[in-house]
């Protein structure tokens, strides 16, 4: 059965009964509605007829507000074996972002909760409170062997509710007394709170950075990315890692045709000047829901929306995306031909292509096992606590 959520707003008047209004978003959001994701078995239609009172409760006349739920987790590392990834252990300390990029890949990843792809993605969200300790039973296992870990990926591990949970930089501690190689992605400054322990790591070659920098256009990226930090101060950020001996590449992604992708060459530029060592990029992914949910906010991006779409198929073999491992980054066509040949020129003209491999560098000969392991870990503390046999 096809899920599909229309959201009809009408205003009613004397001369004109009936009149559809255009979905507008949230101050703040990035979703212009509460899609339904796609293990949802009953669909759901929002209509109201003029009162006041329900029609603010039901379209968002009412602050927005952000839920953060602590959450218990059972495991915290996640292994892929994706062979357009380049690493192969990620970590995620919370489940949604409140930064709320439109384009978001991860936004599909709500409805495993039962949740919405939209608006729920970046205001119900989920801090998983015991990061750190799940970390370090799993780096105290005997048969654990060191690989760097990608933190971020998924979700921003610096999103604003970090400010309080810290939990991101709790597994930091973890890491660096365990000597472990890692590798930081974020739009976010407030990287720049745990320099006093990503620099230290970074100089025994544990540890690098990636700033994401889609467009140098603050008002590109007010409507893309609302609550990421400011690209000028992304920008700052680069300088200020840079500056602690940290080596940051960065990410242009996604390139979306004909709203950030004119701004590649300025955006490498930038960043080198800022202090960037490495540089790759992603162009305009649509998984799942993402697609309907970027589809329905285009218009507030481009007011050629059905030209942007109409590149993007282009670069996916005429549909709206592609998962093949082979096409999925970079597309295929001539488009993104064009874009790779950009990129790339671009990148060697600039020397950007030091940091290569992004985590080639990091060094796991170092590595140690935690010095406190916390309670429960082990097969005989596990036998230890477990249920006893009735009979």
């Amino acid at each position: 059965m096809e899920q599909r959520q229309r959201t009809i707003d009408r205003e009613y008047s004397a001369e004109h009964p009936v009149q559809v209004r255009p979905l507008a978003a949230l101050k703040g959001r990035g979703a212009v509605t509460n899609l339904q994701g796609r293990y949802e078995v009953n669909g759901r239609e929002a209509f109201h007829d003029g009162w006041e009172a329900e029609a603010g409760a039901a379209f968002g006349a009412a602050p927005f507000k952000t839920q953060v739920t602590d959450e218990i987790a059972k495991s915290i590392l996640s292994r892929n074996a994706s062979p357009d990834v380049p690493f192969n252990v990620s970590l995620n300390p919370y489940r949604g972002c409140e930064h709320g990029c439109i384009y978001c890949f991860a936004r599909p990843t709500h409805s495993y909760l039962g949740l919405s792809p939209g608006l729920d993605f970046e205001s119900r969200l989920f801090a998983k409170v015991n990061a750190a300790e799940l970390l370090r039973r799993e780096l105290a296992r005997p048969g654990y062997k060191p690989e760097h870990i990608a933190i971020g990926v998924n979700t921003d591990a610096y999103q604003p509710c970090e400010r309080e949970k810290r939990l991101t930089r709790e597994v930091l501690e973890v890491l660096s007394e365990c000597r472990h190689p890692v590798g930081l992605i974020t739009k976010s400054a407030l990287i720049e709170r745990d320099i006093d322990l990503i620099a230290p790591m970074a100089a025994a070659g544990h540890a690098c950075a990636a700033i994401t920098l889609t467009t140098l256009d603050s008002e590109i990226s007010r409507t893309l990315e609302p609550r990421a930090a400011a690209p000028a101060r992304r920008l700052r950020t680069i300088r200020t890692l840079t500056d602690a001996g940290i080596p940051v590449s960065v990410s242009v992604a996604p390139i979306i045709p004909f709203v950030t992708e004119p701004e590649i060459e300025r955006i490498l530029e930038a960043a080198r000047d800022a202090g960037a060592v490495g540089a790759h990029y992603v162009v305009l992914r649509l998984p799942f829901e993402v697609n309907p949910l970027f589809q329905g906010g285009s218009k507030r991006i481009s007011p050629s929306a059905r030209r942007v779409m109409n590149r993007v198929r282009e670069m996916r073999g005429g549909k709206d995306y592609d998962s093949d491992f082979s096409k999925r980054m970079h597309g295929e066509g001539v488009w993104a031909d064009l874009i790779r040949q950009r990129f790339n020129k671009t990148v060697d003209r600039l020397d950007l292509g030091g940091f290569g491999g992004r985590f080639a560098g990091l060094d796991t000969s170092q590595f140690r096992r935690p010095l406190v392991v916390p309670a429960g870990t082990g097969k005989a503390t596990a036998k230890a606590t477990a249920q006893l046999d009735l009979f």
